[in-house]
């Protein structure tokens, strides 16, 4: 096995030098991540981005679209043949059709290239004709993501820390019953194993719609072809002495360590060590909503996931001798079409504030990184009603629930962002002075003209930082 993985590396290492020195000459590679955690909005990111890139009319903050260097765009296969496409087609038809709808959101790894004819800037504008830039988008859960931070982690190390995490949480107390209740020093049992594994995988589904993001592994949640197999069939327990072998523990351990070799190894081997332009989007205005326990939940969870990065720069000569680096993080608070424009500065300076353990980690490494507000498809229009002798900036769109139009005022947001961050810090239970709503909206019934993309919220300037310096 040793042998094994010794020239599957070097194979590898292969590959990438000839990839570096292909783009290095020839065709330029951009590969960008996007991942974020639950209802963060990253099928609908994708498809807007893809359909604005290819109909440039709402991107005028892209400086190579303003300055007419971009060509023409164009959809090509994947180059992983292994990895599943992007279905861009059904997406945008789900947004843009006659009765217009969300589609699904992301449950597996995808991929889709899109190619762009630029004409170089500067010195070679006169020099050369138009080049080829292929932008390689990678769709996963950000779920999956979360997993990376268990390579570090033994299974004792592991349990330990999610029971002192989730004891306390109504969500948790059905399995924590089940988990102090079981002997795991006691022979393995499998059904057993399967009812303790079912009691977390409920936990975890609980926790996630309760607005906790350190819901770990991710596949527990998104089991796909996995369902059912042993290595999603362990949990957390406590700590056990001197567990024998073939004992609960022992079994799961096990397992454990199956699932960090057969699982999140194999992902970051063969997708996410190889992106070098990320964005994680965040929907920090569900987490205000559902308190200050989900705001530092997901501050947390932020801190840990750019832990798994690889920030720097993406010089050819560390390419080739390291592998990719990821050269520039954008931190991207989604909906904000949910507030009127003049909130969206409080918003950014809370992504800001909210992430500043996890872009500080980022910048010292060398990696640029950025938090921004954007709406990747507009759903809603602005307007500003009276309420109680106040004048109330609000939006106004199609409800998800009943279809018809309402206007919604999600509340003033503090313009200094320590205090949504320090009552969470503290672990208050709710928010002392304010309320913050939130209201899901259908996307609104569009009519586009030819050379315009979907309607958005500073897409263009979010395309801007993560590949506008490549174009």
């Amino acid at each position: 096995m040793v042998i094994t993985s010794l020239a599957d590396g070097i194979a590898r290492r292969v590959e990438t030098v000839g990839d570096a020195v292909s783009e290095a000459f020839f065709e330029p590679v951009i590969r960008l991540g996007v991942t974020g955690l639950a209802r963060a909005g990253k099928t609908v990111f994708i498809t807007s981005l893809i359909a604005n890139l290819m109909d440039r009319g709402r991107m005028p903050g892209l400086s190579a679209q303003a300055q007419g260097r971009i060509r023409a765009a164009f959809l090509q296969p994947q180059p992983d043949d292994t990895v599943p496409r992007f279905d861009f087609e059904s997406h945008l038809a789900a947004l843009t059709g006659p009765d217009p709808h969300w589609p699904e959101s992301t449950r597996a790894i995808s991929e889709l290239r899109l190619s762009l004819r630029v004409q170089p800037a500067g010195l070679l504008s006169g020099l050369s004709g138009p080049r080829t830039v292929h932008l390689d988008i990678v769709d996963y859960p950000g779920e999956w993501l979360l997993d990376l931070a268990l390579l570090d982690k033994g299974y004792a190390e592991w349990s330990a820390g999610v029971l002192d995490r989730i004891e306390g949480r109504a969500e948790a107390e059905e399995f924590l019953a089940k988990a102090h209740a079981t002997d795991a020093t006691s022979p393995l049992d499998e059904g057993q194993a399967q009812a303790l594994a079912r009691a977390y995988t409920g936990y975890l589904t609980a926790a996630r719609d309760a607005g906790f993001h350190d819901c770990t592994p991710g596949r527990f949640l998104l089991p796909g072809d996995l369902a059912g197999s042993p290595a999603l069939t362990f949990a957390p327990m406590p700590r056990a002495e001197r567990p024998a072998r073939g004992s609960l523990w022992r079994a799961f351990e096990r397992r454990f360590d199956a699932y960090k070799a057969g699982v999140v190894k194999p992902f970051f081997r063969d997708h996410f060590a190889r992106i070098d332009r990320q964005v994680v989007l965040v929907d920090a205005m569900g987490a205000i909503h559902k308190g200050p326990q989900s705001v530092d939940d997901m501050r947390r969870a932020m801190a840990e996931i750019l832990g798994a990065f690889r920030p720097g720069r993406n010089a050819l000569l560390s390419r080739l001798l390291m592998g990719r680096r990821v050269e520039r993080i954008l931190f991207a608070a989604t909906k904000a079409d949910h507030l009127h424009h003049a909130q969206h500065p409080r918003l950014t300076a809370i992504m800001q504030a909210m992430l500043r353990e996890a872009a500080d980690r980022a910048d010292f490494a060398g990696a640029e990184t950025r938090a921004m507000s954007i709406a990747a498809l507009r759903a809603t229009v602005e307007e500003t009603r009276t309420h109680d002798g106040r004048a109330l900036d609000c939006v106004r769109g199609r409800r998800l629930d009943t279809g018809r139009q309402a206007a919604f005022f999600a509340g003033d947001l503090p313009e200094d962002p320590a205090r949504l961050l320090a009552p969470a810090r503290e672990g208050a239970q709710t928010w002392l002075d304010a309320d913050y709503s939130v209201m899901r909206f259908a996307p609104a019934p569009l009519s586009l003209r030819p050379g315009d993309g979907p309607p958005h919220i500073r897409l263009d300037r979010a395309a801007e930082f993560l590949i506008g310096d490549r174009l």
